[in-house]
């Protein structure tokens, strides 16, 4: 099965019906096996974790995704939100996640301030190599449907963050700066993409 940022092209056409799209089913899915070609012809230049590059901004965009995450997942109380794709790049964070429903304005200023508290802390951010199940033991979050080596990358910020990961990362969140959510939005059925900078 084809898939496009982390979930089914199936997912994509439907959302298009839901919003009333009339949609023709098999050109809708032969026009992103065509995506996913080109795509693929290019993701020799993107880094893991969808990075665009290793530059010191887009590293901190990096170590910012994963506090996101764990900020959605306590601003909306659901433990079973996770990554379904990012993109991140020198200027901004693109980062999708399954949520159903839109996120509020409200709840939206919750997950930034509790990003920004998190920042100003200083909170070290600590790299473990061990074995994946002792990264599963040790209460890391990530897909684990993925396929994996013999060992993982554990990333631990504080108290705060528990992750698989293998991108780069700051060594402590004070470097980061202010973060600011952009644009929430849906991108598929029980999809949500947020975009997000650093100021």
């Amino acid at each position: 099965m084809f898939t496009t940022y982390g979930f089914p092209l199936e997912m994509t056409c439907e959302l298009a019906k839901e919003r009333g799209i009339e949609v023709d089913e098999i050109g809708c899915k032969e026009e992103f096996r065509k995506h996913v070609e080109v795509s693929k012809k290019g993701a020799d230049r993107t880094f893991k974790g969808g990075l665009a590059d290793t530059k010191e901004e887009t590293t901190k965009l990096h170590t910012a995704t994963h506090l996101l995450l764990a900020a959605l997942r306590k601003v909306l109380k659901n433990d079973k939100i996770n990554q379904r794709g990012s993109n991140i790049t020198a200027e901004r964070l693109r980062f999708d996640f399954n949520f159903d429903r839109k996120v509020t304005d409200e709840e939206l200023k919750k997950v930034e301030d509790l990003v920004n508290d998190t920042i100003k802390k200083g909170l070290e951010v600590k790299k473990e190599v061990m074995s994946l199940k002792d990264a599963k033991k040790s209460g890391a979050t990530g897909i684990f449907e993925e396929k994996y080596g013999d060992t993982v990358s554990v990333y631990t910020i504080g108290d705060f963050s528990k992750e698989l990961c293998g991108g780069p990362h700051v060594k402590n969140t004070k470097e980061l700066g202010r973060f600011k959510i952009v644009k929430e939005e849906a991108i598929a059925a029980g999809v949500r993409r947020i975009r997000a900078v650093l100021e």
